[in-house]
């Protein structure tokens, strides 16, 4: 069986066996918070180092010198200047701390990826990702433990094809990123929204009515009492998620319930450290700036040490 869907019977089994009645399961796509310390920079950078590296690489740099810390923070500036101008600008600054924080979304493709390039040509076709993951369905269509694989892999052909931009059914890299973490991408969120919606729509009329909407979070499993969250959730839905008071959902309704506009932290720490560190004032950093105020970006040993000593005079 394939990894992929050997994990995913594994934690099928794993929920139906930990379930309970009164859980909640959230199908709400948030941005993830940049950090979980407190963002006081007259405290520490510990919010700032967490949200520019991501919180383990943050880590890393409090073990190395000022030195060490310097000079590694010059070489990601380099793949910060996509434009490679020899300046870092907002965007360019936002965009790395998106990738900084979703790195384990990267290193989930790569691991994929070794699996599915069967030929090893940098692509995925969808005969590879199908052989690969479904392979052993095609062989024996009535396996044994229940589950519909056939519409599983009807399913994720369909969202292969809206991820394969240009439609050849090989993807690229970021293609196949596209296909395993759609949530991520714009172009991929009617999918998302597509899919959520075949999931609870149990009567197939293209809404989601409050009876499929609660039934998807909570089984009564014989009990008459709903716990509380479960009223509210009925409140919420008769009076937010529900915007044209039909008794339905709808996939724009749908799509703002899962897919909610958030704060855009990132581009909110991207302007921050901009401006904390933009010596001459023209919107847009140099290396050796942010070199400069290397204790802003990344930390070292000295600064780590230095925080140690603020946190002791505290107590």
């Amino acid at each position: 069986m394939d990894l992929r869907q050997l994990l995913t019977c594994l934690s099928l089994c794993t929920a139906f066996a930990l379930s309970k009645p009164t859980e909640k399961k959230d199908r709400v796509h948030h941005e993830p918070q940049l950090s979980d310390k407190v963002h006081n920079d007259a405290q520490s950078f510990d919010y700032d180092h967490d949200a520019f590296l991501g919180a383990e690489e943050a880590k890393t740099f409090d073990q190395l010198t000022p030195e060490e810390s310097k000079e590694r923070l010059g070489k990601i500036v380099s793949k910060i200047d996509g434009d490679k101008d020899g300046f870092v600008t907002v965007d360019e600054l936002k965009d790395w701390i998106k990738f900084a924080q979703k790195r384990w979304i990267y290193e989930d493709v790569e691991r994929q990826w070794k699996g599915h390039d069967l030929n090893e040509d940098g692509l995925v076709s969808w005969e590879e990702y199908k052989n690969a993951t479904y392979g052993y369905v095609l062989d024996d269509p009535d396996p044994d433990d229940g589950f519909n694989y056939k519409q599983m892999m009807v399913r994720d052909e369909r969202r292969f094809k809206m991820a394969d931009k240009d439609g050849d059914l090989i993807a690229t890299k970021e293609e196949f990123t596209a296909f395993l973490h759609p949530e991520e991408y714009d172009y991929m969120k009617d999918i998302v929204v597509q899919e959520t919606m075949e999931d609870i729509d149990k009567n197939a009329d293209g809404f989601i009515d409050l009876e499929e909407y609660i039934g998807d979070m909570y089984s009564h499993d014989g009990n008459a009492d709903e716990p509380e969250w479960v009223k509210t959730e009925r409140e919420q839905f008769v009076e937010f998620r529900d915007k044209n008071r039909d008794g339905k959902m709808d996939k724009e309704e749908t799509k703002d319930w899962i897919l909610p506009s958030d704060y855009d932290h990132a581009e909110a720490e991207a302007r921050h450290l901009v401006y904390e560190s933009d010596q001459n004032k023209d919107g847009k950093l140099t290396k050796e700036e942010i070199v400069d105020k290397y204790d802003l970006f990344v930390g070292s040993q000295a600064t780590d040490f230095g925080e140690a000593l603020v946190r002791h005079d505290e107590f």
